[in-house]
């Protein structure tokens, strides 16, 4: 748009005229019109379209009749070259016939030269038509790019992707090449969604994007499907050796930390790989393997990638059949609470009792929790899950309770995305204003994994629990970090020996080894600590020779419903 000064408006216009002093009259009247005038006089087709090639113009002022050629010619020139430039015919000798043809090739005016007085009104009503279809143009083009691009990271969506990937199939049918289809998922995203906000989670899908587009080939093809999906697609691989190795350099790419307000944020990816032609010749198809073995590779301990297969179509389908009954289960409260007392070595008098949910599925019974909870926490069912658990073991304290059994504690596992959920807390501190979860009973365990996935925030949250008067364990003890400087940041009061130290601590001296050292540790910051998995009486001995004072496995008891637990109570001296 031609820029205002106090009084006159910067006109860029170029002029088509072979008679320098009908250029001066034309000049003189559009300056008396208010216009501070930078112009260009040319007369040859190449002059012409040297200066449309060298420079934008706010409109086009031409003669019709000049020696090397005419003003028709000269506004198909500027048509041909897809500008849309507001021309207007001035000319001497234009008769009405000639003028009729030239609006009908897109001029949008003509006058005479020796009648000069609509000139400047008609290139104003120009440049404002011009601006108009130039901001109608841009709204186009911008609404053309939000319906094919992702609004957030400016990736190609799902649909430009479909196009891409329907070309790219065509392409390689002709060629018979193939090409790759990547699902990538970030793993724990939604955890640090949750905790950090979703601004700040959107600084890091928009860090990730500029992260992978550095590292891909310009042919491939970087997409975002929406929340922390994206897909690449890779053309003219040659096997699945290729596409491995471009997938690791994804992994490697991501294992970098991300810096977010000084802090550094590590992000890794599960990614599912569908080569073309082995794994589908259509883009649904595809799409739909590289996401059922993005979720193989989640099931496989993360941030690793695995090819699509059949048995992983069928792990995917059972996958989301166990999603669905999964819902429907919370929904109807058709899982189940058991509870496995804790005892103390020495004497093995009951010390408090963990809450562990089961699910007996109509057809196919007893659903082990490795099975259901790893789906819980992927689609973020363990959210509901969660709220169950713990209203139902509220209702399940005070039946305890009236039945004359005094619990010490009662530990509720909770999940990485339970911590760092706000709502979680909330019920938590509904729960014991209420009364109806004793905070001299209740205890939260926590992996170790779960709260490295964020220290700072598990920090803040884990202390805000403990202001509540809730113990704090930490679960599968030994398995991550088992650091002594990580210890002391968080506020704990137990420690869990992973059941896998002492599966074999009769006959493996380094599990040996390992159990005295977070015994020594523990005591070092006043812990206490409970072995996990205790099945033998030489176990039991030697834990309790090594100094460990309370264990909880199957040679004291198994889990058990909450009757059942009242009547083995009974039998027993409550703590």
């Amino acid at each position: 748009m031609p820029e205002s000064t106090d009084k006159q408006v910067s006109l860029r216009l170029l002029m088509i005229e072979d008679n320098p002093d009908d250029e001066a009259l034309v000049l003189r009247a559009i300056r008396k019109g208010g216009f501070n005038v930078e112009h260009v006089r040319v007369e040859k087709s190449d002059d012409l379209l040297a200066v449309l090639r060298n420079k934008d113009w706010d409109i086009v002022l031409s003669d019709y009749q000049m020696p090397e050629f005419n003003g028709l010619a000269a506004l198909k020139i500027v048509k041909d070259r897809n500008k849309d430039l507001p021309f207007i015919i001035v000319s001497g000798t234009i008769g009405e016939e000639v003028a009729v043809e030239a609006m009908r090739s897109g001029a949008q005016d003509y006058l005479m030269k020796d009648n000069l007085t609509r000139l400047v009104p008609a290139i104003r009503r120009e440049l404002a038509d011009a601006d108009e279809r130039r901001a109608l143009r841009e709204a186009q083009q911008t609404l053309r790019h939000q319906a094919y691009h992702d609004i957030l990271t400016g990736l190609p969506n799902r649909w430009l992707l479909r196009d891409r990937m329907e070309q790219a199939l065509k392409y390689a049918r002709q060629k018979q090449t193939g090409l790759a289809v990547m699902f990538l998922d970030l793993d724990r995203f939604k955890n640090l969604n949750d905790t950090l906000g979703h601004m700040s989670g959107d600084y890091l899908l928009r860090s990730v994007a500029e992260r992978l587009s550095l590292i891909l080939n310009e042919r491939d093809t970087l997409a975002r499907l929406g929340g922390d999906d994206f897909v690449i697609l890779m053309l003219d691989i040659t096997g699945a050796e290729q596409a491995g190795a471009a997938a690791e350099l994804v992994l490697k790419a991501l294992h970098e930390p991300f810096v977010l307000d000084d802090r550094e944020m590590y992000l890794g990816a599960s990614i599912g790989i569908a080569l073309y032609p082995e794994s589908g010749d259509e883009f649904d198809v595809l799409i739909k393997n590289a996401e059922s073995a993005m979720y193989y590779a989640k099931d496989q301990g993360r941030n690793n990638h695995q090819f699509f297969s059949e048995d992983i179509r069928t792990a995917t389908a059972n996958r989301f059949t166990i999603e669905s009954d999964l819902r429907g289960a919370i929904r109807a409260s058709d899982l189940r609470l058991y509870y496995q007392p804790q005892f103390t070595l020495p004497d093995g008098r009951i010390t408090g009792l963990e809450a562990l949910v089961r699910w007996v599925h109509p057809e196919h019974g007893m659903t082990e929790p490795d099975i259901f909870i790893p789906v819980a926490e992927e689609t973020g069912l363990i959210l509901s899950l969660g709220e169950w658990v713990l209203r139902q073991a509220a209702e399940d304290s005070i039946k305890m309770r009236n039945a004359g059994c005094s619990l010490k504690r009662l530990a509720i596992n909770l999940s990485a995305r339970q911590l760092y959920h706000q709502d979680t807390l909330d019920m938590l501190q509904d729960l014991v204003s209420r009364g109806d979860l004793g905070t001299d009973a209740l205890e939260i365990e926590i992996t170790e994994s779960g709260i490295m996935q964020n220290p700072e925030q598990a920090v803040a949250n884990l202390n805000a629990i403990r202001d509540m008067g809730i113990g704090i364990a930490i679960d599968d003890f030994g398995t991550g970090y088992s650091s002594l400087s990580y210890l002391k940041r968080f506020p704990i009061d137990i420690l869990k020996i992973d059941r896998s130290f002492i599966r074999d601590i009769i006959l493996d001296q380094d599990d040996t080894t390992i159990v005295k050292t977070i015994l020594a540790m523990a005591q070092a910051l006043n812990l206490r600590v409970i072995a996990e998995g205790v099945e033998t009486k030489e176990q039991y001995d030697l834990l309790a020779e090594l100094g460990c004072a309370e264990g909880q496995g199957y040679l004291f008891a198994r889990p058990m419903p909450c009757d059942d637990l009242i009547s083995f109570f009974r039998n027993q001296e409550c703590a």
